[in-house]
């Protein structure tokens, strides 16, 4: 008994003072994930804008053309270079972070914020379509790395910092503190407890702070209801959700097929030989339609301008921005999805918006609410993070008139796409790159021991077993067993009830992480791959 007390005071004290330490680590880890982000910005800003002088500039002078052209051809090699000197900076660097928090990955922070930061502002100065989003999150993630490193944390608190970086990092780049904090948790880290959701905030919040001081407190894309919509238009709710679940399907296939069917065939001059692809159309593209050039932002301009664009419009530039997206993306060069997606997501909105006007009797003050309704649809069909395309959607409004039309869309595109049997882009993305990934570079070595906390899922394979029962993890040992305000002292015969939390310590590794939290949530798995459709 005595003993048990002991223990009990002993992870008490370790568990309050863990909570506080997150807290304020999440806080540093804000600011130094926000602050690279921001500097990344505005380095994309100032491409962006160099770029749209340059084509003006181009379309009236031969000489300009030409050394627009030199240019291309230059930040293809150097872009190229970058990226077999740093490989883990290729594509928007989500499915690296992802593979970084699962223990799978040990990318060395510095060349990774360095590489990135040069290749994505080249790609902007060179009009790639490409976001800044997916980036972002791996410059936050790094910079939660780095942090980490700073203050001599174990493996297992350095994943959580770098949770809270990807969270930092996608705050940053929307200006949406919440969705960075529902992004990171839903398609980073998949799980959510207090500890974690406290300093993942704290994190986004500091981010998000720190950004809005810099660039303003207005997000990236912005909005506005016309008004809620009345209950008997929910019907085109459905249809648009509909629309967007097959819209995000065929994105996922052409996507993938682009990357494996395509891009594969090419196997000699890699990556230069990939990547020379988009910074070849870059120059055609600049003068037949400079609109598709970059993240969108000149697309989401022309649909603010005075004057309603045509249905025959607005297909073409759907079209055109997401064949040129997966050129661009498939070619593993350094930069996104995320923000082409959103305006993709505006585009579907716009379309489904302006044909229901035109032929289905919607009202047209409303074709507004469908625009914000199609980025929470696509995002959902895609990305699938239903819940964070609810809180995206509102923080580009913020209205809550948006929240139950925009749970509507996002859970019944969420659903369509599922039915369809497409995989989760950024998972899929994962499973291609762990199975690609040499181990050499891979993985973090040496047999450090953690310290995991899970709740017993109602349910689960754990629930109603005792502790001999239960196929643990070679190396993993449960060390107390909380019931309430109750600390048991484990023994083979302790049986576990459903909401008990358990401490076990085990050997770091995303694998033996992963196995006991599907034992405690009830999944058959033991693997981290894409759901099986």
């Amino acid at each position: 008994m005595v003993l048990g007390a002991g223990r009990r005071g002993v992870t008490w004290r370790l568990s309050r003072r863990f909570q506080v330490d997150m807290v304020w680590e999440g806080v540093l880890v804000g600011l130094a994930g926000g602050g690279v982000v921001t500097l990344y910005r505005l380095s994309l800003s100032f491409a962006e804008r160099a770029l749209r002088g340059t084509i003006a500039l181009a379309r009236t002078s031969l000489i300009v053309t030409v050394l627009f052209a030199m240019f291309l051809v230059a930040a293809c090699l150097a872009v190229g270079r970058l990226m077999t000197w740093e490989p883990f900076t290729q594509g928007s660097g989500i499915p690296q972070t992802d593979a970084e928090v699962i223990g799978k990955l040990d990318m060395p922070w510095h060349r990774v914020m360095l590489a990135k930061f040069a290749e994505g502002t080249l790609c902007a100065f060179s009009g790639l379509s490409l976001g800044r989003e997916g980036p972002s999150v791996q410059l936050g993630a790094m910079g939660g790395k780095a942090v980490s490193r700073a203050l001599g944390r174990g493996r297992g608190e350095e994943r959580l910092l770098v949770t809270c970086g990807a969270a930092a990092g996608m705050s940053a780049a929307f200006n949406a503190p919440l969705t960075g904090v529902l992004f990171a948790l839903e398609e980073i880290h998949k799980e959510f407890s207090a500890p974690l959701i406290i300093s993942v905030m704290a994190s986004s919040i500091a981010s998000d702070f720190l950004v809005s001081q810099v660039l303003g407190v207005k997000p990236v894309l912005q909005f506005v209801f016309s008004r809620d919509l009345p209950h008997p238009l929910y019907a085109y709710v459905v249809m648009l959700a509909l629309f967007c679940g097959v819209a995000g399907a065929l994105h996922n296939r052409g996507m993938f097929a682009c990357t494996e069917r395509l891009y594969s065939r090419i196997t000699r001059g890699v990556p230069y030989s990939r990547i020379a692809i988009p910074f070849a159309l870059a120059l055609p593209i600049a003068f037949l339609a400079p609109q598709l050039m970059c993240g969108g932002d000149a697309i989401l301009e022309q649909i603010a301008a005075p004057g309603n664009l045509a249905l025959g419009t607005i297909v073409l530039l759907l079209v055109g921005k997401y064949l040129y997206t997966t050129v661009s993306f498939a070619s593993g060069a350094p930069g996104g999805t995320l923000f082409p997606l959103c305006v993709m997501g505006v585009l579907c909105g716009l379309l489904f918006g302006t044909f229901a006007n035109q032929y289905l009797g919607l009202p047209a003050s409303y074709v507004t609410n469908f625009v914000v309704l199609g980025i929470a649809g696509l995002f959902a069909s895609v990305v699938q993070a239903p819940v964070t395309a609810v809180v995206l959607a509102f923080e580009l409004t913020g209205s809550l008139d948006a929240m139950l039309s925009a749970s509507i869309v996002s859970m019944v595109s969420y659903v369509t796409a599922s039915l369809l049997g497409v995989d989760p882009f950024y998972e899929h993305l994962l499973s291609r790159l762990l199975g690609s990934t040499k181990p050499t570079r891979g993985t973090r070595a040496g047999g450090e021991r953690e310290l995991h906390s899970y709740t017993v899922g109602a349910g689960s394979r754990m629930e109603g077993r005792t502790l001999a029962e239960i196929p643990w993890p070679e190396g993993a040992r449960v060390v107390t067993i909380s019931r309430g305000s109750t600390e048991i002292v484990p023994t083979g015969s302790t049986k576990l009830l459903a909401l008990d939390e358990i401490l076990v310590i085990m050997t770091a590794g995303g694998e033996s992480d992963r196995a006991v939290w599907n034992l405690a949530r009830g999944s058959v798995t033991t693997e981290r791959t894409p759901r099986s459709r």
